[in-house]
C-alpha cells in the first residue's frame, strides 16, 4: 500500500490574503498557528475577502511571530504589523454573525485602504479559545475556530487535483485548466492518496496531531480567482457542479478540526484512522 504524506502546509495569516507554506508549524484548536487571525473589514465592519475584492490575492502576508506579520503588496511598500494592546472589543461581522475583534494600529487601516481604493481596517482574532464557536450543526462542545470560512483546517491532496483537472481538461473551459492548489487556499495537502480519498475521512493523524474529519468543504467563487492575477473565470466551478455535488455542496476538499494537538511537518505520514 502506498503511503500518505504532507506535501504543503500552508498558513494565511490574514484572511483571503496569501500566505506562506512553511516546513512545520503547530496545532492549536482553532487551527494552525498564525493562520487567518486576522481580518480586512470595510466602513460598517463587515469582513472583506476575495468574494468582494479580488485583488487581496496578490497581497501576501508573512508571520514574523509572536502573532505580528509583514505584509507586501504591488505597488505598496511592506508593512509590518503588530498584535494590537488589550483594548476596546470591536463586533465585526463574518458571514453574517458577529465576532468580537480588537482592531489594529491606524497605519494598518492606511494600508489596506490605499491598496484596496475603499475604506479598510485590519481586526484581530485575541482570544479565540472563545470568540467564535464552530458550526454546532457539526461542533463537538467546546470547539471553536479562528476567522477562517468554518472550520479550523482544511485537507486537499494531489490526486483530487490531478483528477479535477482531468474533468476540466473534458469540459467546456478547458482552456482554463490545469489548476494549481492555491485555488483551494487548503492547510495540508496530501500526496499518496487516491482521488477524492479524502471525502471518507473521519479520523486522520499526522505528525503529532489528530483530527476530526467533519464534512466537504464546499467552494465559493474565490476558486475561479487567479491568484497571480486576481483575474476570474468560470472554472472550477463549472466542474464541480456536475461532477462534484455533495448536498448544497460543490465539494473539493474536506474540513478538520483538531482532537490532540502537536506539530506537523512537511513529509509527515498522514494516517486514516477511521
Amino acid at each position: 500500500m502506498v503511503k500518505m504524506h504532507v506535501q504543503a502546509l500552508h498558513v494565511h495569516p490574514v484572511k483571503s490574503v496569501a500566505g506562506t507554506a512553511p516546513d512545520e508549524v503547530a496545532v492549536e484548536p482553532w487551527g494552525l498557528s498564525d493562520d487567518r487571525r486576522w481580518a480586512v473589514v470595510d466602513s460598517e465592519g463587515t469582513v472583506i475577502t476575495q468574494r468582494q475584492q479580488p485583488r487581496l490575492a496578490l497581497a501576501c502576508a508573512r508571520p514574523l511571530g509572536g502573532g505580528g506579520f509583514e505584509v507586501s503588496a504591488p505597488g505598496m511598500a511592506d508593512l509590518t504589523v503588530e498584535v494590537p494592546e488589550p483594548g476596546p472589543l470591536e463586533p465585526v461581522v463574518l458571514f453574517g454573525k458577529k465576532v468580537l475583534t480588537v482592531v489594529a494600529a491606524r497605519a494598518a487601516a492606511d494600508w489596506f485602504t490605499a491598496y484596496l481604493g475603499t475604506p479598510a481596517r485590519l481586526v484581530h482574532l485575541d482570544d479565540p479559545a472563545v470568540r467564535r464557536p464552530v458550526d454546532p450543526d457539526y461542533a463537538l462542545p467546546g470547539e471553536t475556530v479562528s476567522l477562517a470560512d468554518a472550520y479550523p483546517l482544511l485537507i486537499t491532496t494531489l490526486a483530487s487535483l490531478d483528477a479535477l483537472n482531468s474533468l476540466i481538461a473534458q469540459g467546456t473551459h478547458p482552456d482554463e485548466g490545469p489548476l494549481p492548489m492555491n485555488r483551494f487556499r487548503p492547510n495540508v495537502v496530501v500526496s499518496g492518496a487516491g482521488a477524492w480519498a479524502e471525502d471518507s475521512w473521519k479520523r486522520v493523524a499526522i505528525g503529532d496531531a489528530v483530527f476530526r474529519g467533519v464534512r466537504e468543504c464546499g467552494r465559493c467563487v474565490v476558486t475561479t480567482t487567479d491568484q497571480t492575477s486576481g483575474l476570474r473565470g468560470k472554472e472550477p466551478l463549472k466542474t464541480l457542479a456536475v461532477h462534484r455535488r455533495i448536498g448544497k455542496s460543490l465539494a473539493f476538499g474536506r474540513m478538520l478540526v483538531p482532537v490532540e494537538l502537536g506539530t506537523v511537518r512537511v513529509g509527515d505520514e498522514v494516517r486514516v484512522l477511521e
